[in-house]
């Protein structure tokens, strides 16, 4: 057996140590009038064998069921049966109880011990669960290489030929252009703008709108509709198309 497996029992053995204890603290189902020495020993033996025997079935049901809370309930209901005669065999060792076994007995006590078993094994499996793990993600843009905006930037005037660009707006019949350098208008159809930018780093947002990747400075989505700010502090829409977009690119939570 490997370390980490000899912890990991020894840890299973202190939470249904630790299940007993509780147990016989609050004295369920009628044990709270049983004197405590015979309380105690009674509930660390019961919850120590059937928790045995319910880990040993949860791990055989491992292979056929995935999902978590569907395996902890079929594993409470097929370890019953056998967590009843350790029950009945405990009562009539150490409490000196000897029931017969009618119907209505076995009925409750079979109930009993299925309740008890959910919440021991349920309250397992909330334990044993690791933490999420946060992950803290950065998008490093990379600048555009020149040539791919030379042929759209050859398009702007002098001055915002070699401005930073921040974004493309549809406006009308002409494309109003977002710089570093202030605004400017061409007259040119969106799409072909938005094409002469292929490969360059930047995104369509929205029918009417593309940004650039490194201008971007928060992405808001909610309930449908969302918007990002630009590092000169214009608002850009985002679409229910656009919006998938940024998700993959990590500016919008998952």
């Amino acid at each position: 057996m490997s370390k980490m497996s000899a912890i990991g029992g020894i840890a299973e053995i202190a939470l249904l140590l630790a299940f007993g204890l509780f147990f016989g603290v609050i004295g369920p189902y009628g044990t709270a009038q049983e004197p405590p020495v015979e309380r105690y020993p009674f509930w660390l033996f019961v919850m120590v064998a059937g928790g045995l025997i319910g880990i040993a079935v949860e791990r055989v049901l491992r292979r056929w069921i995935a999902p978590d809370w569907r395996r902890i309930l079929v594993t409470s209901l097929a370890m019953t049966p056998p967590v009843t005669a350790v029950v009945i065999g405990a009562k009539a060792a150490i409490m000196e109880h000897h029931h017969g076994l009618p119907g209505g007995f076995l009925l409750n006590l079979l109930w009993q011990v299925f309740v008890i078993s959910l919440v021991a094994m349920a309250l397992r499996l909330v334990v044993q669960r690791p933490p999420k793990r946060i992950v803290e993600s950065q998008t490093i843009i990379a600048p555009p290489l020149p040539e791919v905006e030379a042929r759209f930037r050859a398009r702007l005037s002098a001055r915002r030929r070699t401005a930073r660009l921040f974004a493309l707006e549809a406006y009308d019949h002409y494309v109003r252009v977002h710089t570093d350098a202030g605004e400017e208008l061409l007259s040119l159809r969106f799409a072909d703008a938005v094409a002469e930018l292929d490969g360059a780093h930047g995104y369509r947002i929205h029918r009417s709108w593309w940004v650039a990747a490194d201008a971007i400075k928060t992405a808001r989505w909610r309930r449908g509709s969302g918007a990002v700010e630009l590092a000169d502090g214009t608002m850009a829409p985002i679409s229910r198309s656009g919006a998938p977009i940024l998700r993959t690119a990590g500016y919008l939570p998952r």
